[in-house]
């Protein structure tokens, strides 16, 4: 529906595995390109809207259906069948669970679940697979709860 015949462009990096019956589109005039980096694994199914930036290392299964103008950073992971709203931005190494909306972002090395969709920890497993020390860990688990276990509102982190 934005798309008005302007020069518009999609780049897809290397190693992606693009699977079955995945739906890509290129940019508008609100930026100009949908961008999606390298090593990248897209499984059946996924719609990935305009003006969408995708970074390096990602899972994102079967089902998935992006808005327009969202980011997905390096090492996230997300769950089948799950959309997400336009302008939403998901953290590096972020994990989210099948089936839950995002509506709002999710910060970085955060797992979420649940509808609605809420924070459950850091994603421990997923750092821990990825090298991070112990000493990393923990520090972004008591980062994690110092923000949000916290009484703060969202517009304080």
């Amino acid at each position: 529906m934005k798309f008005e015949g302007e020069f518009s462009s999609l780049f897809i990096g290397k190693n992606n595995i693009v699977r079955e019956y995945c739906t890509i589109n290129r940019g508008t005039n609100a930026s100009g390109s949908t961008k999606i980096g390298n090593d990248n694994l897209l499984m059946s199914y996924v719609h990935v809207a305009h003006d969408c930036v995708i970074g390096d290392n990602t899972i994102i299964a079967n089902g998935v259906q992006i808005g327009g103008h969202v980011e997905v950073d390096n090492y996230a992971i997300i769950g089948g069948s799950t959309p997400i709203h336009q302008f939403c931005k998901v953290g590096k190494y972020s994990m989210v669970g099948g089936g839950f909306r995002i509506v709002h972002d999710i910060p970085p090395y955060i797992v979420a679940q649940g509808e609605p969709l809420r924070y459950s920890g850091i994603n421990r497993v997923g750092l821990k697979r990825k090298n991070f020390s112990k000493e990393s860990r923990n520090l972004i688990k008591n980062i994690y709860q110092d923000i949000f276990n916290s009484n703060m509102a969202r517009k304080e982190y």
